[in-house]
């Protein structure tokens, strides 16, 4: 499910690993958006990636942007366009430090 590198560091640091499949409560916003009350980070950044799929949010011009609707907005900071690299420091400023 992972490429060689990511699976490498996770694999090396199981606190990683922790921090990325551990359920946490949502806040009410990212609740919304995906629509379940405990989901880990990695779950949440999948739904998010699918709901950009879905609805066609990537730039046709330039596919490492994503063009927010209303929706994505609420739980980017309310910016109109994200590049995919931001996507999962922007999701985990959602999350807890210490999800325990």
């Amino acid at each position: 499910m992972f490429p060689q590198r990511i699976k490498k560091g996770i694999v090396d640091s199981p606190k990683k690993l922790a921090n990325l499949i551990d359920l946490v409560n949502l806040p009410s916003k990212v609740r919304e958006f995906v629509g379940e009350s405990r989901i880990s980070r990695l779950g949440c950044f999948m739904k998010v990636w699918s709901y950009i799929k879905t609805n066609n949010l990537q730039d046709p011009s330039n596919k490492n942007m994503v063009n927010c609707d209303e929706k994505l907005k609420s739980i980017l900071l309310g910016k109109p366009r994200v590049e995919l690299a931001e996507l999962p420091a922007l999701i985990k400023l959602h999350f807890p430090k210490d999800p325990k």
